[in-house]
């Protein structure tokens, strides 16, 4: 069945009359009347009962209307989904991240979009560390990823949204919890908690390169999937680690945030997506990305806030 044959044999369903449906469609009554015939051959039944004075639906053709509507409906639905489609307003995007660093850029990204473009769906995959989301991103299996810098994979490009310091978090009972700020030789002799070693979590890859450049391995007593255990872990008083500033926002009672003294590095939060990714979904998500989450100055670096001991 044509598209043609369905509209020819809906709009005279509706008029009751070949010349008003043919007048109604732009064409003339002989080929209306044609398409009608060869829609009833191909469904081998009469979808009316027409004479010289009167046309009238068969019970056949009452039968066949609501589905034909049906069916003219779904196409322009698929027709114009195509063109919202071909404008980025239309289509399906997949973001990695990794819990509570992305605390407010998450929620920020996803109300913009979901505001101004209700017709992209987001897929968010937590728990996707940067290392993982930046190797999910080239291998085409994530759209956008939230990364850290350095971010080095071929067609993988990148935007700094972010500057951060590390910091350390120790119990509140530690020895150099009065202390303003600390060495990061200070702590060669303390038990860390820290992420799994194995899921790309550049967090854990800076404290061991802050760690071994003050002198030391760090000795990981144990290990955590995300900020929020991690830092209940330090709270209890397992151990210490080093962190990012982004995850302040997490209080935990008998646990404080200390700056580290000496030349600690910023490091460079990123959203990452293949260059050769056509999507027009995906481009529409990092156009509204790059209004709500625009690239820091340099001398923008999210530091230790007051009372958050």
């Amino acid at each position: 069945m044509e598209l043609r044959h369905i509209a020819g044999f809906v709009a005279v369903a509706e008029e009751l009359h070949f010349g008003r449906a043919a007048a109604r469609l732009n064409m003339a009554q002989p080929p209306l009347s044609q398409q009608v015939r060869g829609l009833e051959r191909e469904l081998g039944v009469r979808l009316f009962e027409r004479n010289t004075r009167s046309v009238r639906l068969t019970p056949a053709g009452e039968g066949f209307l609501p589905h034909a509507r049906q069916v003219l409906a779904d196409a322009d639905l698929a027709r114009r989904a195509a063109v919202a489609g071909g404008s980025g307003e239309v289509g399906r995007v997949s973001i990695g991240f990794a819990g509570a660093s992305s605390h407010e850029a998450i929620p920020k990204l996803t109300k913009a979009v979901r505001a101004a473009h209700p017709g992209i769906e987001l897929r968010l995959q937590g728990q996707t560390y940067a290392g993982v989301a930046l190797a999910r991103v080239a291998d085409r299996e994530l759209d956008i990823g939230f990364v850290r810098l350095p971010a080095r994979r071929s067609g993988v490009r990148t935007r700094v949204i972010q500057h951060e310091r590390l910091v350390a978090a120790l119990p509140s009972d530690h020895r150099l919890a009065d202390e303003p700020d600390i060495e990061v030789a200070d702590l060669a002799e303390e038990p860390f908690v820290a992420f799994p070693g194995t899921e790309g979590s550049s967090v854990r890859e800076n404290m061991v390169r802050l760690a071994l450049e003050a002198g030391f391995t760090p000795r990981i007593v144990q290990e955590a999937p995300d900020s929020y255990t991690i830092l209940d872990l330090v709270a209890a008083g397992v151990g210490v680690t080093i962190t990012v500033s982004s995850v302040q926002h997490i209080r935990r009672s008998g646990m404080v945030y200390r700056e580290l003294r000496g030349d600690v590095p910023t490091i460079g939060s990123a959203l990452a997506w293949r260059e050769d990714n056509a999507s027009a979904a995906l481009h529409t998500v990092l156009r509204v990305a790059e209004r709500v989450l625009p690239t820091p100055s340099s001398g923008e670096v999210r530091g230790l806030q007051p009372g958050l001991d």
